[in-house]
């Protein structure tokens, strides 16, 4: 669904009215439960600045986040909860007499409403098992989701379906972390379970067929990884590449028969003392016949999710971060990216493009968080996002 500044309507005000109107009473909820316990400042001990290290790291494991739904294909507008258990893990020395981090495990739920009455709910959890190097990750849930998809018209022009997915979801994973403990790799599992309701089903999208109304996706496969970040938050030096693949197929369970390859890479480095520089490679390819919801589409801010599908996507992605005043940070960054079907045919479309600027403010010092505001402009529209951590963060 495109979004555009001019599509916010008066229902859409009440509706942001009411998110901020949530966010502030679990604020300040988890601020009346802490009352008891000793005073915990929000101002920073070095510059005296508006802080919340030390509020995350004496909640004692648990921390409401209230965030903004800002995705332009959810209708641009709505908010989520998430109530988090934390546990924190010391560092390790292993046998080679190194130390090892260790990432907290981090038990959750969430809730989540937006603008064209799209609505989840579920559960996660990420934890370790830190002798025998294992990491995982766990959750499940279920929505009622309201999207547009594209269909190619023989005139050259998209035609905008809104089609609504009441669907469950399922994930796990399980990396084994190596002698170095920045690599690590493990299976996956994927399980998407889904009834869709199509505007006509005498006259469905090229795109569909009947199989697709109730439809079952179940995908076995892999992850390697290398994560050399100095932070997972928002970091100022480092490299991260990844790789994904996942195979689907009637002998586990699935209705469609394919193949998924994702290689991605971001990295970070500081040009100056107060300028830091990100660059975002990806790559997705899909074999076989995947669900339409499925196929690889272009992740960039400015771009709605699944506006451009293909079985192929190739997306760049460039960033600075100017560290302008004490917290205070100014960004910009721009990308292009392609989606098609044939290799021989990669850009007999206009590549996709988008680019903008924004703000962080550095939340938590401790934590090296900053959270902040990017506004970004697409090839056809307007969007913002609200943005905790980084983009590229998952």
């Amino acid at each position: 669904m495109r979004n555009t500044y001019s599509d916010y309507s008066m229902k859409n005000t009440k509706l942001f009215q009411k998110i901020i109107l949530a966010n502030l009473f679990f604020i300040l909820s988890c601020t009346s439960m802490m009352g008891q316990k000793p005073h915990i400042s929000v101002k920073d001990s070095l510059d005296g600045a508006f802080d919340l290290s030390d509020y995350i790291i004496y909640a004692h494991g648990f921390i409401v986040v209230p965030t903004l739904i800002t995705e332009p294909a959810l209708g641009g507008i709505g908010g989520a909860v998430l109530p988090i258990f934390l546990k924190k893990h010391d560092p390790v020395i292993d046998e080679n007499g190194k130390k090892r981090l260790v990432d907290p495990d981090i038990t959750g739920a969430m809730g989540m409403y937006t603008g064209n009455k799209s609505w989840v709910a579920g559960a996660f959890r990420a934890g370790s098992f830190i002798k025998s190097r294992i990491m995982y990750r766990v959750g499940a849930g279920y929505g009622d989701v309201n999207m547009s998809f594209y269909e190619n018209l023989p005139s050259g022009k998209d035609k905008e379906i809104d089609l609504n997915f009441k669907s469950f979801v399922f994930y796990s994973r399980v990396m084994k972390q190596f002698r170095n403990g920045k690599w690590s790799a493990g299976p996956q599992y994927f399980l998407l379970d889904s009834k869709i309701n199509f505007p006509d089903l005498n006259n469905l999208p090229s795109f569909a067929n009947l199989k697709d109304i109730n439809s079952t996706v179940s995908q076995l496969g892999a992850a390697l990884q290398f994560d050399g970040r100095d932070n997972i938050f928002t970091p100022d030096k480092g490299i991260r590449p990844q790789s994904d693949f996942f195979w689907s197929d009637k002998a586990i369970g699935s209705d469609y028969q394919a193949w998924r390859l994702n290689l991605s890479a971001i990295g970070y480095y500081p040009l100056t003392k107060k300028l830091i520089g990100g660059l975002r490679l990806e790559g997705e390819q899909a074999f076989g016949n995947p669900a339409f919801y499925l196929r690889p589409g272009i992740n960039l801010r400015g771009i709605p999710a699944a506006r451009y599908q293909g079985k192929t996507s190739i997306v760049t992605e460039g960033e600075l971060r100017w560290d302008l005043y004490r917290r205070w940070s100014l960004m910009g960054y721009g990308g292009v990216a392609s989606a098609f079907n044939d290799w021989d045919k990669a850009f007999a479309k206009p590549v996709v493009y988008s680019y903008g600027t924004g703000f962080r403010y550095l939340l938590a010092r401790k934590f090296k968080l900053r959270m902040g505001v990017d506004v970004a402009k697409g090839n056809e529209d307007w969007a913002y996002y609200v943005v905790f951590g980084s983009n590229w963060l998952r």
